[in-house]
């Protein structure tokens, strides 16, 4: 496999997809991933039609998305003090916070080193809150955590945060000559073995990535894990996100129908320079993906005709072990095609 990956890579690294990001073989020999030169072609061209690159529509996204989040943010003109009531380890206690502004973070900072490292979800009033959502009333608080008596949240919230990781990790693995169009990644459900994310590589079915190619997923994954990014969460106005995924017509004929079904307004995600729709909640931060996470196939699907890819992966959160063996029959398991979300998507006979 590395002599054809050497030779693809000599002539068409530089031009198809990250070269910067790589995984390991066992001999330590960097394995870099790389497409067909008639995919090269065929995504090059339409490039040079539409004028768009990852990295721009990237810069674009998050660019409006800070740019909304600081215009809410000064329309808080006064600062108003809301009651929290902490409920949980080490003790209940009362906390005085910012209206509109503090955070369940922050009432973690307030409460010990403990629960910063380990809370990944909260429950305010009785509904599941991000971490990084600002407070907006007299509340009670609990923290929700991997070792929690019943995890079912929390975990539910990890493995949405995962299929978001999983979409960025796609976004970011491939040079700008594959314009990544992202299409939508199903409702999670743990007990169906994997987390997913489909995509439109404007490839067709060229492209049949091999094992040492989808290491490259997990080792962006593994990476995004390591910078610790937040999960940060914005409602916008139709229009706005209108205008934010205009370069993507998925994301902008599924916009209509979710302010329809949701007062008008849409949630966006966005982890470092990735922005995604998305109803939440998320996970605290990357931190939460352990040491266990492995993309192992990318399935060939078609959406309405439209030739796409299924990518599935597998996790772990951080400080829960299992061993390899244990492990690999999970990885087996999310090798397999996941179905959710198939009453639209067909999977490819390839037959």
């Amino acid at each position: 496999m590395l002599s054809n990956c050497r030779s693809f890579a000599s002539e068409f690294s530089r031009r198809c997809l990250t070269s910067s990001i790589f995984c390991n073989n066992d001999n330590n020999q960097q394995v870099y991933l790389f497409v067909q030169n008639r995919c090269v072609h065929q995504a090059s061209k339409m490039s040079e039609t539409t004028h768009l690159t990852n990295k721009m529509v990237r810069m674009k996204r998050m660019n409006m998305f800070d740019a909304e989040k600081k215009r809410q943010m000064n329309l808080v003109s006064r600062i108003e003090k809301i009651a929290v009531q902490y409920e949980g380890q080490p003790e209940d206690a009362l906390l005085y916070m910012n209206k509109n502004l503090s955070t369940p973070y922050n009432v973690c900072q307030h409460l010990g080193e403990m629960l910063i490292d380990r809370s990944a979800l909260a429950l305010v009033n009785g509904q599941l809150w991000d971490m990084n959502r600002p407070l907006v009333e007299d509340c009670t608080l609990k923290l929700l955590h991997f070792h929690c008596d019943e995890p079912f949240h929390v975990n539910k919230a990890f493995w949405r945060s995962c299929s978001f990781m999983l979409s960025a990790a796609v976004e970011r693995a491939f040079k700008d000559d594959i314009y990544v169009e992202l299409h939508s990644f199903p409702a999670p459900n743990v007990a169906s073995g994997s987390f997913v994310c489909d995509v439109d590589l404007k490839l067709g079915h060229d492209w049949t990535p091999t094992k040492q190619e989808m290491m490259v997923f997990s080792s962006i994954m593994h990476k995004l894990a390591e910078e610790n990014l937040p999960f940060e969460r914005l409602v916008v106005d139709p229009k706005l996100a209108a205008e934010m995924f205009k370069d993507n017509k998925y994301k902008s004929a599924q916009i209509p129908n979710i302010a329809e079904n949701y007062e008008n307004k849409i949630t966006l995600y966005k982890i470092g320079d990735h922005v995604d729709i998305s109803g939440g909640p998320m996970v605290g931060s990357t931190k939460f993906l352990g040491r266990r996470c492995t993309v192992p196939v990318a399935h060939k699907i078609s959406h309405n005709n439209v030739s796409m890819y299924r990518f599935q992966g597998v996790a772990l959160p951080k400080d829960m072990y299992l061993n390899h063996v244990a492990f690999h029959i999970l990885e087996e398991r999310a090798a397999q095609l996941n179905p959710a979300g198939l009453h639209t998507t067909q999977p490819v006979n390839l037959s």
